[in-house]
């Protein structure tokens, strides 16, 4: 006697669905750990230096966080009013932040009361960045300047006004201590020289301007706003290359990979995207909870930070192998003792191992398929949670029940709500490649055991002739689609006797001028 054997369900590819090197490497993020904010989070900066702590820039706050840290290690919180743009010095010693209140404060990092304070914009500041050579700090703000400001003098450098709107975006050059970049609501971006008294190079990115980023290269320049990321071409005086318009609503944050083959944006329809540098297409999308601000990579891409409106810090830090294997020599030891007795005995050569018999779990449908409950057994995977969610494996069990002869005993014998079930079942899903073959034979079934009670019942009358319809439309498409591969075909084959024709005329023309010379010798 053979035991029963499960339904097999067959497994289908998902309908668009691509699984790539990107997919399976962003994919190899744990859980990400939520931290709440006391606001929105406005800006994520990573430390340059070991143990790369980042900065969390959320309301009236900056807090300092740990690598795995899901508490704060250290906070500024010194501001009269809301904080903007917590950045660290490429030693990882300063932290320099604007404010609402329109001035800039410098921090040292071990410390907590502000080492500088520098006044003179009007308007709240939000863009701060330090030069490379550490000695000078830029800053925008909305009183449409832009500012340099000396560290160990206290003192402002040089200031340019040539934007016309809020300065809301900058960073500064890593390569030369007097280059940075602004980008402004008046939907320009500026490139400036602090060895000049104007801006050196504009380009117009077409919407108010949200971020900016550097290649390390510097050779190229993204732009966000509005929907837009655009990339300028630094050395040919900014001219634009790419415009790539993939969110939904305004992008809000750009950061690149640690191998600068990735570009990463968020937006505010909450979605990151995963850009490569070299295709400039998306290779992989993140989703998320709620309208994005702020994204971050942490070195070696060992996590990805995001921050959002709703306050909250979501952070995914990468698997890595030796998480899913156990260390060697470590023996995992039970829990309860007398559970496991008799089951931590060592195998020794001689001993005889009697295997015990491993009880099949049967899903519902297959205990009712094993018990020819065959209508019953179809009632099942039709329910909701089933139907809709799986619908495969309705359709293997209407595969399973054809295999065994019982499938027309199985539709027969219908109330008018299961008939109705079946029928949307089949409306739904009769012009699916992947279910065609099967569901055509049950709606030919259908159709031959109830012909006689069409036009009792004004549901199924209105179900049969939409699935008439749908049947119909889809027999159309395929005429077509079978002139067009004919029409095709035709071309294929005029194009490939075209070649073969033209084949000897350039033979014969190629020996031409051998035959010309020929007779010109003899004569």
């Amino acid at each position: 006697m053979t035991s029963f054997k499960p339904t097999k369900i067959q497994t289908y590819p998902r309908l668009g669905e691509k699984v790539t090197q990107d997919t399976l490497y962003w994919k190899n993020y744990k859980t990400p750990v939520q931290i709440k904010e006391f606001g929105a989070i406005t800006k994520i900066d990573v430390s340059p230096l070991p143990p790369y702590n980042y900065a969390i820039t959320a309301s009236t706050r900056i807090h300092i966080y740990g690598r795995y840290s899901q508490e704060p290690v250290k906070n500024f919180s010194r501001f009269k009013d809301t904080a903007y743009c917590g950045t660290y010095r490429c030693d990882g010693q300063l932290l320099v932040a604007g404010s609402e209140d329109a001035s800039v404060r410098l921090f040292d990092v071990s410390g907590r009361v502000a080492l500088r304070q520098f006044s003179g914009h009007t308007k709240a500041v939000h863009v701060t960045d330090f030069t490379s050579d550490r000695y000078r700090i830029l800053s925008g703000s909305d009183d449409y300047t832009c500012r340099l400001w000396d560290i160990p003098n206290s003192e402002e450098l040089i200031s340019y006004r040539e934007h016309t709107d809020y300065v809301r975006c900058g960073t500064t050059s890593k390569l030369n201590p007097d280059l940075f970049i602004t980008g402004s609501y008046d939907h320009t971006v500026k490139v400036f020289d602090a060895r000049t008294e104007r801006g050196v190079m504009t380009m117009d990115h077409g919407q108010p301007v949200e971020s900016v980023l550097l290649f390390p290269s510097e050779g190229l320049l993204v732009s966000a706003g509005g929907r837009y990321l655009k990339v300028w071409d630094m050395l040919k005086g900014g001219q634009q290359l790419v415009s790539l318009k993939n969110h939904h609503k305004t992008v809000t944050c750009l950061c690149l990979s640690s191998s600068g083959q990735r570009l990463l944006s968020g937006s505010l329809d909450r979605h990151v995207k995963v850009y490569s540098t070299t295709t400039y297409k998306v290779v992989h999308s993140f989703d998320y909870a709620s309208s994005i601000l702020s994204v971050a990579l942490a070195p070696d891409d060992e996590a990805v930070i995001v921050g959002m409106t709703n306050g909250v810090l979501s952070v995914k830090h990468k698997k890595h192998p030796e998480e899913s294997v156990p260390a060697a020599g470590k023996r995992r030891r039970p829990a309860y003792r007398f559970l496991v007795k008799g089951k931590n005995y060592v195998p020794k050569q001689d001993d005889l191992l009697v295997s015990k018999p491993v009880k099949a779990h049967l899903r519902k449908y297959d205990k009712q398929l094993k018990s020819f409950q065959v209508s019953k057994a179809l009632d099942t995977v039709l329910e909701t949670r089933i139907r809709v969610k799986s619908p495969e494996v309705t359709v293997a069990v209407m595969q399973e029940l054809n295999r065994r002869g019982t499938l027309r005993n199985a539709l027969a014998g219908r109330e008018e709500k299961s008939l109705s079930l079946l029928l949307s079942f089949l409306i739904r899903h009769v012009v699916d490649p992947r279910f065609a073959p099967v569901l055509v034979n049950v709606a030919e079934i259908i159709l031959d055991i109830y012909v006689r009670v069409v036009g009792q019942s004004a549901v199924i009358d209105r179900q049969v002739v939409k699935l008439q319809e749908l049947i119909e439309k889809e027999i159309d498409y395929q005429e077509e689609l079978v002139e067009v591969l004919g029409m095709m075909d035709t071309l294929f084959a005029t194009m490939t006797v075209r070649k073969e024709a033209a084949a000897p005329d350039r033979a014969s023309a190629a020996l031409e001028p051998v035959g010309q010379r020929d007779q010109l010798e003899a004569a």
